[in-house]
């Protein structure tokens, strides 16, 4: 009988110490946890995945502006230039067009200036101005897709560092952890998630500013034609 309830006190005993464990597991406060924290615990790879990022926004900023000033000033331009050329003002519509700062305008700058000869001349020199003129505009815009490209993958070689490192840790401890497993692991994926982010927002901007530049080109390409039309018209 004693040995009955001796058991059964150390059973209550032991109960209690569990039920206090959990206890004091379930109210310990979690911490916080803030988004700066994460990246500063992304570790080393965060320094160029932040450089990349700094590097795209400027990018992005600096094209954007510079395209869409170019296709704002082409407003009217050749039906300016034709009325000149029509009431035989061709040094005014020579003018007219340096006075304006746009590709069109130094296209059809080029062309004017080679009125009177070979209409295969004035389209052979339209067309490289037309080229280079393009070549300006697209501009730097080709370290976007690079951004793109390598952003993720420096990202995902973070990861693959950070999970190096706990394993090296858990073999020269010769314990696995659980905690310190995961733990490791959450903080070591954020290079990764960075890194698509990043790559992600820099590809849909090298987009954005593809279509601006495809938009600019086609009105170049339109007005290019008409201008030939309008030299070949009799009495030109």
């Amino acid at each position: 009988m004693i040995l009955l309830l001796t058991t059964l006190q150390d059973t209550v005993q032991n109960l209690a110490d569990t039920a206090q464990a959990v206890t004091t597991t379930a109210i310990k406060p979690q911490e916080d946890l803030h988004f700066i924290d994460l990246l500063f615990k992304g570790g080393w790879v965060m320094i160029p995945l932040s450089l990349l990022a700094f590097l795209g926004l400027v990018i992005f900023i600096e094209r954007y502006l510079t395209i869409r000033k170019a296709s704002k000033s082409d407003t009217n331009l050749l039906f300016q230039v034709r009325q000149n050329i029509k009431d035989g003002r061709l040094e005014s519509a020579i003018a007219l067009c340096k006075n304006t700062a746009s590709p069109l305008a130094r296209m059809l700058e080029k062309g004017l200036k080679r009125i009177g000869r070979p209409i295969k001349e004035i389209e052979g020199a339209i067309e490289n101005t037309g080229k280079l003129e393009v070549s300006k505009l697209e501009k730097n815009i080709g370290i976007l897709g690079i951004i793109a490209g390598i952003a993720p993958m420096l990202g995902f070689v973070g990861t693959i560092i950070g999970v190096i490192t706990i394993f090296r840790e858990v073999s020269a401890q010769g314990a696995i952890e659980i905690g310190t497993i995961s733990g490791g692991l959450y903080t070591k994926m954020i290079t990764s998630a960075t890194g698509l982010i990043i790559g992600i927002m820099a590809y849909v901007l090298y987009h954005i500013l593809n279509m601006m530049v495809e938009k600019i080109i086609l009105k170049m390409e339109t007005d290019a034609i008409d201008f030939i039309d309008l030299l070949e018209e009799p009495g030109k």
